[in-house]
């Protein structure tokens, strides 16, 4: 995959993609220096062990508000079967709020102690009210694939007179389950089977605003390609502020236990459940003020992006970027303070770790490099008398995760591949003021077996500049 940048510094991440063995091309900068402007970069990727729906997007500063996103579709090899036939056509959706100001003056605004002021709108496919159609052929079913590509906001998407079965999330082929309207929290993907088998004419897609003081709402068209008529009729309202209407649909989401996955082998061969915890993590986000100016914190640390990426200090052995184990593992209730913080985890553990959300807004999170179990979420405390209400044989495995507000969300995650993985909000004003840490995940054996040696192409930046990758 080669990136052409003309205008600024950038860094372009895949999300969802895990880079196994390869956090070099992560594209976050804790692990990779920014592509100069008019310069070339070549990301050299395996999609190893994965299928599925993703999108890439701008990670640097505050880029992604530019926009500059796009689908990821990873198919499964040949003669391994896929739980439903093939479909008439395959749509990417990419949705999320926007804002008329350009990034750099919402980053300006971050940069000066404030919050985003509330969005100026949804956009599809960076289209407007019927700005996009889909134009399909009656009687046959289609595949689409939603991602969730805002800044700051949870959406619901929903057909008009259609319902959607619901096929995959983020690379796990799921139970078949029907919705007619789907919440899609920030950085998540779905994607559901839709069969045109309504009257000729068109009809609205909408996507709109979930948990927001008032709700905002875009539309697109699905045009039946023999149709007469336009959209016609209200617009299909949905959800707003329903908070268990929604954990609801999340718990109905489940694996698909004898469908393939990247493998021949079914998914759930793979048994999770009966794996024994090596240690829990418990992660409490907050949104501290610090010296007058609005922050975000795990743990109640706030997290500065150092003067080289993570990665490349690591592996240079560079000393004062950043200090193991200044993420702590759980809560302290302490005041927030400032931190370049990495946590140190060790290759093979099998961790839990409990998203603790005690704020009024909904939280989403993302794990690099990782597909995990969200084994349970709900109101209130978690405690460990918690984990009996866990399911533990057929939740789905992704990589980005909701917790609903004063909630907890459950994880587990085998840490199976060696690197430096970022954890961060998906809410992208709250991890540019701190919401976010390293996943230091090592393995003593120092072997290509575990990790990938450095890229030859591999940019070098800060006090990384002036080194050398590698002769081969």
């Amino acid at each position: 995959m080669e990136i052409l940048t003309t205008q600024f510094f950038a860094i372009f991440f895949m999300n969802g993609l895990q880079q196994r063995r390869n956090s070099w091309q992560d594209g976050v900068y804790g692990t990779t220096c920014p592509i100069p402007p008019g310069k070339n970069f070549t990301y050299v990727l395996q999609a190893k062990d994965q299928i599925g729906s993703y999108f890439y997007f701008p990670s640097f500063l505050f880029h992604k508000a530019a926009g500059a996103f796009g689908g990821i579709r990873i198919w499964s090899r040949p003669r391994i079967p896929v739980p439903f036939p093939p479909p008439a056509g395959d749509f990417t959706v990419l949705a999320g709020d926007w804002y008329r100001s350009n990034h750099y003056v919402l980053r300006r605004l971050l940069d000066s102690g404030h919050n985003l002021p509330f969005p100026d709108g949804l956009l599809i496919n960076g289209r407007g009210w019927n700005g996009y159609t889909f134009t399909v052929e009656p009687g046959r079913t289609y595949r689409f694939r939603i991602s969730n590509v805002g800044l700051t906001t949870s959406i619901n998407f929903r057909i008009q007179g259609h319902s959607m079965k619901l096929v995959e999330v983020e690379g796990s082929h799921t139970l078949q389950n029907t919705y007619a309207a789907l919440d899609i929290h920030l950085g998540q993907t779905y994607s559901v089977l839709v069969t045109m088998d309504q009257a000729p004419q068109d009809y609205y897609i909408v996507v709109s605003s979930r948990f927001t003081p008032r709700v905002l709402t875009t539309t697109a068209i699905l045009h039946y390609s023999n149709s007469r008529r336009g959209v016609s009729g209200p617009i299909p309202g949905g959800p707003t502020t329903e908070i268990a209407w929604s954990l609801n649909q999340a718990r109905s989401i489940r694996w698909n236990l004898t469908a393939s996955g990247p493998r021949p082998n079914p998914q759930g061969s793979y048994h999770y459940g009966m794996i024994k915890i090596s240690r829990t993590i418990t992660l409490a986000n907050s949104a501290p003020y610090m010296n007058g100016k609005q922050r975000y914190a795990i743990n109640s640390v706030s997290f500065v992006p150092a003067d080289t990426p993570l990665k490349l200090a690591d592996y240079f052995k560079i000393p004062g970027v950043f200090t193991l184990g200044s993420m702590p593992t759980s809560p302290n209730w302490g005041n927030a303070y400032l931190q370049t913080s990495v946590m140190a985890a060790n290759f093979r553990e099998f961790v839990e770790i409990v998203f603790q959300n005690w704020e009024d807004t909904v939280q989403s999170y993302h794990i690099d490099g990782y597909s995990f179990f969200v084994v349970g979420m709900d109101g209130g405390q978690w405690t460990p008398a918690s984990r009996t209400r866990y399911n533990l044989r057929d939740t789905v495995a992704r990589s980005t995760t909701q917790v609903y507000p004063r909630s907890w969300t459950a994880i587990y995650m085998a840490l199976d591949n060696v690197g430096m993985w970022n954890i961060r909000s998906e809410n992208w004003a709250r991890q540019y003021l701190g919401q976010q840490f390293y996943l230091r995940v090592y393995s003593p054996a120092n072997s290509w077996r575990d990790e990938l040696p450095i890229p030859k192409n591999a940019l070098l930046c800060g006090r990384a500049r002036g080194r050398h990758t590698r002769p081969l």
